[in-house]
């Protein structure tokens, strides 16, 4: 099933199946936790964000060429962040170049991301999977300069500014893809791949990374897992290619479908 949240004709929020007419089958109840498809068929006026996130955690470094761009060492464990919930964008909706905290190198990163279906703790990797709602596909958009050189060596306040992390369009279940660690994934900027690989080139795989950041911790549902990003980034080109007002970007994950948004400064 591919989950969507949209806004209908008179402006209201609903979660529905996405049907291949572009329609929904609304939803009633939760989705992280008891659910039916009704026979209801709405049409959709806008696609939001699938989910509005409990958190965001993200993985950083997870597959081996992006790591060697970065000039970065193959990581021992999972290289773990977070991103603000706040950061959400819909599909089709703007990435904005913060002006307030100005960057002039804001980058694109295409990931699957994981969605969190049951509360859990400890799970071995075998198991991590029956905690799984689905995927999704995420920009990880990233100023560099905040990351890198004004961010006292932690990489938050680059990644985590408002619209840093599109999603979308929908949440497929985990019936739907049995192994997430064989899509192709790539990102294109203004028609142009940039990104190209596929996640079974992940240094730590799915189930790796669920069993590890339930280790001693407790995953809400409706957590968000962003599992890494493969070569290709602005900042490992040489020279470097950063983002800019009139840019648009279009990550693409196979069986996902894909995620466009368009770039702009922010609004004074």
């Amino acid at each position: 099933m591919k989950i969507v949240r949209f806004l209908d004709s008179a402006g209201e929020t609903h979660y529905g199946s996405l049907q291949p007419d572009g329609t929904a089958f609304r939803i009633a109840g939760d989705i992280l936790a008891n659910f039916t498809v009704t026979h209801q068929k709405v049409a959709i006026a806008k696609l939001l964000a699938p989910l509005d996130p409990r958190a965001i955690l993200c993985i950083g470094l997870n597959y081996r060429e992006h790591a060697e761009e970065t000039g970065a060492k193959i990581p021992k464990f999972p290289v773990l962040f977070a991103k603000n919930p706040a950061a959400i964008q819909n599909p089709g909706d703007p990435v904005e170049i913060p002006t307030k905290l100005a960057s002039t190198q804001v980058d694109w990163e295409v990931e699957l991301a994981i969605v969190i279906g049951k509360r859990c703790k400890n799970v071995s990797p075998e198991n991590a999977l029956d905690y799984v709602l689905g995927y999704t596909i995420c920009n990880d958009v990233s100023a560099r300069d905040w990351q890198k050189d004004w961010g006292g060596s932690q990489w938050c306040r680059g990644k985590t500014f408002d619209t840093f992390c599109p999603c979308g369009p929908a949440i497929v279940t985990r019936d739907e893809i049995p192994d997430p660690n064989t899509l192709a994934l790539s990102m294109t900027v203004n028609g142009e791949t940039v990104q190209n690989n596929n996640t079974a080139d992940m240094i730590f795989n799915v189930r790796q990374l669920v069993s590890f950041l339930s280790g001693s911790t407790t995953l809400l549902p409706g957590t968000l897992i962003l599992t890494g990003t493969p070569e290709g980034v602005g900042m490992g080109m040489k020279p470097p290619r950063y983002l800019k007002a009139g840019d648009t970007m279009t990550a693409r994950i196979e069986k996902l479908g894909e995620l466009t948004n368009p770039v702009i400064a922010e609004p004074a």
